[in-house]
């Protein structure tokens, strides 16, 4: 390898290392610049206040700084605190409500996991052993269900030729039991919810 090429790889070398070390003290200076002290009520003690943080805020040497704040710098913030800025207030625009409906996860598998409101009826059969409707889910599973079939809020009340009736077991707003009648057809008229 010759001088000039080591010299070259050299220069890089160094001029990488520069930039890390200021990308990181950038970033760390913007942290700091964050981050306000909290206020006091004694106005003797407004010239102690500003010396404190700036104390705190200067590192010992560089190469701690460019340790602690490059990895943070590459790394992409969590999901977790994506709604939590550096300061530690909240995100005004996150609902505060949980608005997901956290029940498809913990729906029990095949037939019993079955929500009356989300199936479509695909079809029926008229077997030797009763009818059997093909219904289908939001994930478009299809399954077979026959008269007398529990699902996760009903039962498979009665199967005909042009759809499927069930009986839906909800609860109001107060935690009243509610049972009702839903009429799912294979082919549904105009203004009829499927």
């Amino acid at each position: 390898m010759t001088r000039f090429a080591r010299h070259c790889v050299s220069s890089v070398a160094v001029l990488v290392a520069v930039l890390s070390l200021g990308t990181a003290i950038w970033a760390q200076g913007k942290a700091v610049k964050k981050a306000k002290p909290p206020r006091k009520a004694h106005s003797a003690s407004k010239a102690k206040v500003p010396a404190k943080p700036a104390a705190k805020a200067t590192p010992a040497t560089p190469v701690a700084v460019a340790a602690t704040a490059t990895p943070a710098s590459n790394a992409a913030p969590a999901e977790s605190d994506a709604s939590i800025d550096l300061v530690g207030k909240r995100d005004p625009f996150v609902a505060l409500v949980n608005t997901s409906k956290g029940g498809a996860e913990h729906l029990p598998p095949g037939k019993a996991g079955l929500v009356i409101g989300t199936l479509t009826v695909q079809g029926t059969v008229q077997g030797a052993n009763g009818m059997i409707a093909v219904i289908a889910n939001p994930d478009q599973r299809v399954y077979f269900v026959r008269e007398g079939d529990r699902l996760y809020d009903g039962d498979v009340q009665k199967i005909s030729l042009d759809g499927v009736t069930f009986e839906q077991n909800t609860k109001d707003a107060f935690g009243k039991p509610i049972e009702r009648t839903v009429v799912k057809r294979i082919y549904p008229s105009a203004g009829e919810q499927q």
